[in-house]
């Protein structure tokens, strides 16, 4: 399954194959508090229950993770990064030593591969370095590889887009 976390209302894409779309809805999506509920009392699913409580669980099943985002500063939008924090779930609490450095251990044994977009008007090369780093050292956190990172200078570039 391909998992695409997007911060654009009006997505409209062209997807193969099985997918799930995480998109702002009319709810407004909760931050993480920080509660550790969803290493402790719901293993891999936050326990504020507002449409992106199970992105982690999601992340468990995806072989594809792909995020669409407005560049801001180099890095994920509000919506994004709110996205991928509440998704900590996807690995556990406790930490092992992998090559030297601590890490959370994993929880779920798929391999994830992800692609990031970025868009916005004047990114510079400085900001897609800083977003190109982001984005490794999610893939780092995860256990995941990177296929690529694009930027494009709108989000209407995506309708030539197929994921």
């Amino acid at each position: 399954m391909k998992l695409i976390i997007s911060d654009i209302k009006d997505l409209a894409l062209r997807v193969i194959g099985e997918h799930k779309i995480i998109k702002p809805t009319e709810k407004t999506e909760k931050h993480c508090i920080g509660c550790f509920g969803c290493w402790v009392k719901t293993p891999g699913e936050c326990v504020i229950k507002d449409g992106i409580d199970r992105t982690g669980c999601d992340m468990g099943k995806c072989e594809e993770l792909i995020m669409i985002s407005e560049c801001l500063y180099g890095g994920f939008s509000d919506f994004v990064k709110k996205v991928q924090d509440r998704a900590i779930s996807y690995v556990r609490g406790d930490f092992d030593i992998v090559k030297g450095e601590m890490r959370h251990r994993r929880r779920y044994k798929n391999r994830i591969r992800i692609t990031a977009y970025f868009y916005g008007d004047g990114i510079t090369e400085a900001e897609k370095r800083t977003a190109e780093n982001i984005v490794r050292a999610n893939a780092k956190n995860f256990y995941a590889t990177v296929e690529r990172v694009v930027f494009l200078k709108s989000a209407r570039e995506l309708a030539e887009v197929s994921l």
